[in-house]
């Protein structure tokens, strides 16, 4: 039985229409996805039927307007899917994150009308699959650095270049991919499945996120059609702020990941007995669970406020830097010490402990490492960029 904390009454923090949504995505990840997904993850295996199940649930895109597909609904919502998609499994989790923050944001807020029409009603519903080339091989923490360059051949664009660790990219009907142009001004392009010369060859051999495809996207003199060209942005900013949306969706993810893994381990401490009486009795077990359930809450709080501050549109990328790290630094703590309370049991795929601790290894490090958002609060306080 799932029973996740709620130790300062968050709840009251939400309006009904949150907590029908959250009712309707828990239902729906424990029905569709806990009683798969250790299987999916052992076996290295993609559940990508369950793509238009999260289009059906509204999974996708949730705040971006019903005319395009999605639901208009706000941050605070999102970060609730978020929560509880991950709660199921970070890689279930990060397909609809790249889905919506990574694809459908970039087409909604610098594409046009025709763009945003053409492309995100499919994405919405799961018909769709996307992704988002940004990282390069030798270019991850410093994106500005990318190789991948486009040309204006008269009639079309010529792109050639790299990306990689790109989710969903094995299986994407489009990708949302981010090279310079011959001035060296970092654009945004819209490709499709089946370009001439667009290949996205699988990573294979994962530790982490096993149950998520993972992929390179690689560019060989494909012509890009002129209107794949997201007109309403230029520079670094654009990639970024998709990164703000996947980040603070992050930030609430990983407090589902951290919730399944406390709730596992409180309910086998009070099960699980050692000197004949219950492992919870003991004062190290309450140590570790009484920490727990501080960080899980002090997690809540703070994505909470930067969701509110999401609404509002006041939220700084130093704020949603904050609050991913800490958050995911936080639930892999508690993976590790809901780990350790479960003893040899914790390894086992009876129980989804280790599933989420080897996940979260690759979340504290994708959409800005931990030390990079580190740095990111460092130069938000001293105004000192570390970066140069």
């Amino acid at each position: 039985m799932y029973n996740p904390p709620d130790y300062y009454l968050v709840d009251e923090l939400l309006t009904d229409e949150h907590k029908i949504i959250r009712n309707a995505v828990r239902e729906w990840v424990n029905r569709a996805v806990i009683p798969i997904i250790d299987d999916a993850a052992q076996n290295h295996i993609f559940p990508q039927h369950l793509i238009k199940e999260m289009g059906e649930i509204g999974a996708f895109g949730p705040y971006i307007p019903e005319k395009y597909g999605g639901a208009g609904m706000d941050q605070v919502a999102y970060g609730i899917i978020m929560t509880e998609l991950e709660r199921g499994d970070s890689a279930i989790r990060s397909a609809a994150s790249v889905q919506s923050s990574l694809v459908m944001y970039p087409i909604y807020a610098f594409g046009n009308e025709e763009q945003r029409m053409k492309y995100l009603p499919g994405l919405a519903s799961g018909e769709l699959i996307g992704c988002f080339g940004l990282t390069e091989p030798n270019h991850g923490s410093d994106p500005g650095g990318m190789l991948t360059r486009f040309e204006d051949k008269g009639d079309y664009y010529l792109l050639n270049g790299s990306k990689m660790w790109i989710t969903n990219s094995p299986v994407a009907d489009v990708a949302v991919v981010w090279a310079k142009d011959e001035e060296g001004i970092v654009r945004g392009l819209i490709l499709e499945k089946g370009m001439k010369g667009l290949t996205a060859p699988e990573t294979l051999k994962k530790w982490s996120l096993r149950a998520s495809l993972t992929g390179e996207l690689v560019f060989d003199n494909v012509e890009v059609p002129k209107e794949n060209l997201l007109p309403n942005v230029k520079g670094l900013k654009g990639p970024l702020k998709c990164l703000n949306s996947a980040r603070y969706g992050i930030a609430w993810g990983a407090i589902g990941a951290a919730m399944d893994c406390y709730n596992t381990a409180l309910q086998y401490s009070l099960e699980r007995k050692q000197f004949n009486k219950p492992i919870a009795s003991f004062q190290l077990q309450q140590k570790k669970l009484a920490e727990m359930v501080t960080e899980i809450t002090k997690a809540q709080l703070l994505a909470w406020r930067v969701g509110m501050l999401r609404n509002d549109d006041r939220a700084t990328p130093a704020q949603i830097s904050m609050a991913k790290r800490n958050n995911v630094e936080m639930a892999l703590r508690i993976a590790r010490d809901s780990r350790q309370i479960l003893g040899a049991m914790g390894i086992t795929g009876d129980f989804p402990i280790m599933r989420h601790m080897m996940n979260l290894e690759s979340v504290i490090t994708y959409e800005g490492t931990h030390d990079i958002h580190l740095l990111i609060t460092g130069f938000d306080i001293t105004g000192i960029s570390a970066f140069e």
